[in-house]
């Protein structure tokens, strides 16, 4: 099944770019380069209803069914094209033609996916068909919100024998800021529970995004309580690889859409450099 050529931008993140019901190229700006996204939410359903979420008609809910065998083909399809064909010429900016990593992400929390686990152990498999294994990562995308499951924490073992790795939400560690972010009623405490779950089965760095909303930046009150829960994820043995701190870059799709902005790059250092201090890499992206 030969892909349509479209060329890829750091903002133009279409989940059918390719046509794909689960597969779905992108040019990340965060990985330096092509990522390929697994969609395990292709009905727009999440469990949280985040502020800055670029998926239109999002809904809650959880992941469909997943036809694995399509999911199989769709991912050995479009690894074909990257890694044998001429995907990266055609359809991938100059400087950004290298494959980096595979992510279970898309629209919605896709560890609500009940075969979250068999997911993981396919794409391990078609990985290792195209020799890939400790070449390029293998990501989950999560708002770590079931790390509790058994199903999941079974994903994240076979991850961890890949090269994987967890990227976890964390946009506050406040129960306002969770309400007011990510329309959550999960607690900070439990978040942390879930991150030292996360931790311990596999690689994990905290993502972040920072924004103002109605012109204003996080409170300094927000800003203590996120480097404290950093600090207290620490002190507990957590061991993070990092933290992703990132700005929004695509429109939000979300009806706080109007309300929210970029942060300028000397705020995204200020806060990066507090949250450094806590004895954690730091990667920043705008």
């Amino acid at each position: 099944m030969p892909l349509p050529p479209q060329t890829l931008t750091v903002t133009q993140h279409s989940r059918d770019v390719v046509g794909m019901t689960y597969v779905y190229p992108v040019v990340s700006r965060r990985a330096g380069g092509v990522s390929v996204g697994v969609n395990l939410n292709p009905n727009n359903a999440c469990n949280w209803r985040c502020a800055y979420c670029q998926v239109p008609n999002l809904q809650r809910g959880a992941a469909p069914e997943i036809d694995l065998t399509v999911l199989e083909q769709e991912l050995t399809t479009m690894l074909k094209s990257i890694v044998h064909g001429d995907f990266m010429q055609t359809s991938v900016p100059e400087g950004m033609r290298v494959l980096h990593d595979i992510a279970i992400s898309g629209n919605g929390e896709p560890t609500s996916a009940k075969v979250f686990a068999e997911v993981v152990a396919l794409i391990a498999r078609v990985m290792a068909a195209f020799d890939l294994v400790g070449k390029i990562k293998l990501v989950l995308i999560s708002n770590g919100s079931l790390m509790d499951k058994a199903y999941v924490q079974a994903g994240l073992r076979v991850m961890a024998t890949v090269g994987g790795e967890v990227w976890f939400k964390v946009d506050s560690a406040t129960r306002a800021g969770l309400r007011r972010i990510n329309d959550t009623e999960i607690t900070p405490a439990r978040m942390l529970a879930n991150l030292q779950i996360a931790a311990k089965l596999c690689p994990t760095w905290l993502q972040t995004c920072v924004f103002a909303m109605d012109g204003e930046p996080p409170s300094a009150d927000e800003q203590a309580a996120y480097v404290d829960f950093i600090l207290q994820a620490l002190v507990s043995g957590v061991h993070l690889q990092g933290v992703l701190l990132y700005g929004i870059a695509r429109d939000s799709q979300q009806p706080e859409a109007a309300r929210l902005s970029a942060l300028p790059q000397v705020w995204l250092d200020d806060f990066a450099a507090r949250i450094s201090a806590c004895g954690v890499k730091v990667k920043v992206s705008v």
